[in-house]
């Protein structure tokens, strides 16, 4: 049975065509007998089958049709007959159709017209019947209106259904532009912290094994010492992959502490202290009053820092020297980090540099956009590089 629905469904116009060769059929039934009228009766009743067969493919043309063939009717007098219950086939199909609206007009118009224009031209054989025939024209007028009134609610109703596919589909693509937003927000994100750690915990790493190899003759304690900061810088690195590791394995189990806090404002001495420890002179100082900040600014501030100090270490050159500023204002912190050496390339500060350099920087940024601050990198007018950056303690909107 279903196969027979779904068959019917997707040949309307078979379906339309067999329907008009049952009303054709039956309509000559009833034929009237064989008279003059017996020729415009065939021409009407088929015409009036050829609306129905092409109705849904050419629903304005077939109204057109319908009312050339009433006027037909009219004047070669032939009465009212079967065929003419494609008038409300007519009617409906027009009224539910999405085309002008002129033609839904003239099928509400000419069906409320139909009945009473058939009154007067073929009158009830009864002398003074005014009262039945007005009666009659009123009941005859009822099915005309239901036909429009039902094909324009399906109409109405096939909009709404197809307005609220329309809005679901623009929900579904503004929901997958969405999620495409926010991965590659969080793909940033990770980017940004693995950069950070690996860049800082590497270069420290670096610098203590090329120190250690130097020393490793001369000086053994501190060729031991510089193994154990590298032992050390490794595990801080590896704690910290881990955590960001472990964002990344949603719905799996991780013991509590696999984990390390993110880094904040207070762990910035140490930071220093342990960049001081790869042979990097930095003046540390802090002014205001330190208290709590929201954890976006406290770990922006600890990147900022580690990410300057980084980039003194690989661009400063020998002999360099760094100072570190952190200001607490009343309505944010602000960071000032120096140093007098050779200072980055241009096109590091300036074009986000090339083949994975300079993407620190733009880090930076990027998280100093993120929590609504500004951020100042650039050479010094006396040598050097300084970055300098303010962070209200309240993002922006």
């Amino acid at each position: 049975m279903q196969r027979i629905y779904e068959f019917l469904r997707g040949h309307p116009t078979g379906v339309d065509v067999s329907w008009a060769v049952v009303l054709f059929g039956l309509s000559w039934v009833g034929a009237p007998p064989l008279t003059d009228s017996l020729a415009a009766y065939a021409v009407a009743s088929t015409l009036l089958s050829l609306v129905v067969a092409l109705r849904r493919r050419v629903p304005e043309r077939m109204l057109l049709l319908t009312v050339a063939v009433g006027l037909f009717q009219l004047v070669f007098g032939v009465s009212p007959f079967v065929s003419d219950f494609a008038m409300l086939v007519i009617i409906y199909t027009v009224a539910a159709t999405e085309g002008p609206r002129w033609a839904s007009r003239l099928a509400l118009v000419g069906g409320l017209s139909a009945s009473t224009i058939s009154q007067l031209a073929w009158p009830p054989e009864m002398p003074h019947a005014r009262g039945p025939q007005i009666f009659f024209a009123v009941i005859m007028t009822v099915p005309f209106a239901l036909a429009w009134v039902l094909g324009d609610s399906l109409r109405t109703r096939r909009a709404y259904f197809a307005q609220l596919e329309e809005r679901a589909a623009r929900l579904e693509k503004e929901r997958e532009a969405q999620a495409k937003v926010a991965v590659a927000a969080e793909r940033a994100r990770i980017a940004r912290e693995l950069h950070d750690v690996v860049a800082h915990n590497v270069s420290v790493m670096v610098v203590q094994a090329d120190g250690a190899a130097y020393v490793m003759d001369s000086s053994p304690d501190t060729a031991k010492q510089a193994l154990e900061t590298i032992a050390g810088t490794g595990r801080q690195a590896l704690a910290e992959m881990r955590r960001l590791l472990g964002i990344l394995r949603t719905g799996e189990h991780q013991e509590a502490g696999e984990y390390v806090p993110q880094p904040d404002v207070q762990q910035i001495e140490d930071l220093v202290e342990q960049v001081r420890g790869t042979g990097l002179a930095i003046d540390f100082k802090i002014e205001g009053t330190p208290r709590p900040l929201p954890s976006g600014v406290e770990l922006t501030a600890y990147r900022i820092v580690q990410e300057a100090l980084t980039n003194t270490r690989k661009h400063g050159g020998p002999d360099v020297g760094a100072s570190v500023r952190l200001v607490y204002f009343d309505d944010g912190l602000g960071l000032l980090v120096e140093d007098d050496g050779r200072g980055a390339p241009q096109e590091m500060y300036e074009d986000g540099g090339a083949d994975g350099r300079g993407h620190g920087l733009i880090g930076m940024r990027e998280r100093v956009g993120m929590v609504g601050g500004t951020l100042d990198a650039g050479p010094r007018s006396g040598g050097g590089f300084r970055i300098s950056a303010l962070l209200p303690l309240k993002p922006a909107h």
